[in-house]
């Protein structure tokens, strides 16, 4: 086969949904490098790694489960913005399943009310349900999503907040605290979950058919009906998935914190979610997607949000800095920027035209 000149190759490459978000953070990482001493320090305490970079991994994991569901739903031209009370509930439900009451055994190990394998799939199943749920309300009673998934997102607090009966559930059980908090061969081992359900996601879209069907009904529902693609499904599926995720991510939220606090597990999540997607080149009219971008456009809100910490900045600016980020972005993937900025361009040259003429 010939090989394509290094001049096409460059161009395919630059038009690769992920470049965007590889170059941005990338950049970012680059500032850290000058200007935040110790930033890429890792260091090795009681056989576990420590630094920065770790505790971007770490504390980006249910970010990263989160954005997996969401780039599907964006696929099919949806958002889900009750992701964070999803989150909030499964949390609620691994929780009160574990049980809040410190009892001592043999070798000082509290037990649990639950098998934990069962409490597990419980929160999931009930994530899920949440998923399932809103993927009725807008494939089949043809609500809006951010209309449909509003309702959960509000609704959901107030349901973690009835299992949790409106206290913060402390978990003693120290099994659980391995799934958020434990290491194995130095790492997080929350790294490694991801990093397993991150390829079964890719290999599941990239080597079946749901990937093509989510594209197509996002780019056109109209044709992809007409060509026997069953569109509600994948719309339904895209959903599900998404709660899926979004349980997965509250049970790893509540270990890593040993509690379930209903008011404030995954607040903001579906925010950082959507605009991690975005950042990954994926466009919210749907469509064509990429799970690698939107993970790396994880990565990319993670380290933002790291290093206005480690810069001193308060608290409440990052929503600013990322509203301002997420304007940018939404310029650049606009339809019509290419036309407005050839249009900025056709205006800029006219008195140059007009100065050529007259000589």
């Amino acid at each position: 086969m010939e090989q394509l000149p290094a001049q096409t190759q460059l161009t395919k490459l630059l038009h690769r949904k992920e470049t965007l978000s590889i170059a941005a953070l990338f950049l970012l990482l680059l500032f850290n490098l000058f200007f935040t001493p110790g930033f890429f320090s890792v260091q090795m305490r009681d056989g576990y790694f420590y630094g920065s970079l770790i505790d971007i991994l770490k504390r980006g994991a249910p970010l990263m489960f989160m954005v997996i569901g969401m780039t599907l739903v964006v696929a099919t031209g949806s958002t889900d913005i009750s992701v964070g009370s999803v989150a909030a509930i499964s949390g609620a439900v691994v929780a009160s399943l574990i049980g809040g009451e410190f009892i001592y055994e043999a070798g000082g190990v509290s037990s649990t009310q639950t098998p934990l394998p069962i409490a597990f799939a419980a929160a999931i199943g009930v994530a899920t349900l949440c998923g399932i749920w809103n993927g009725f309300l807008v494939s089949k009673l043809g609500i809006q999503a951010l209309v449909a998934t509003l309702m959960l997102q509000v609704a959901g607090r107030g349901i973690a907040q009835l299992i949790t009966k409106g206290v913060i559930i402390t978990v003693y059980y120290k099994p659980f605290y391995e799934f958020g908090s434990g290491y194995f061969l130095g790492f997080p081992i929350s790294i490694y979950i991801v990093l397993v359900m991150a390829v079964l996601a890719i290999l599941f879209v990239k080597k079946t058919s749901f990937g093509l069907f989510l594209e197509s009904s996002g780019s056109n529902r109209s044709s992809s009906r007409y060509a026997g693609i069953k569109v509600q499904r994948m719309i339904w599926i895209a959903f599900a998935i998404s709660g899926f995720m979004a349980g997965i991510a509250g049970i790893l939220i509540a270990s890593e914190v040993k509690s379930a606090d209903a008011n404030n597990a995954g607040l903001n999540y579906e925010l950082d979610a959507i605009l991690a997607t975005v950042l990954g080149g994926n466009s919210l009219k749907g469509g064509r997607f990429s799970l690698g971008g939107s993970l790396i456009g994880a990565l990319l809100v993670q380290t933002l949000t790291t290093t206005i910490y480690t810069k001193g900045v308060p608290a409440q600016t990052i929503l600013v800095v990322k509203a301002a980020v997420v304007i940018i972005v939404g310029i650049i993937q606009t339809t019509d920027y290419g036309k407005l900025f050839k249009r900025f361009s056709k205006k800029a040259s006219l008195p140059q035209q007009e100065a050529r003429e007259e000589a």
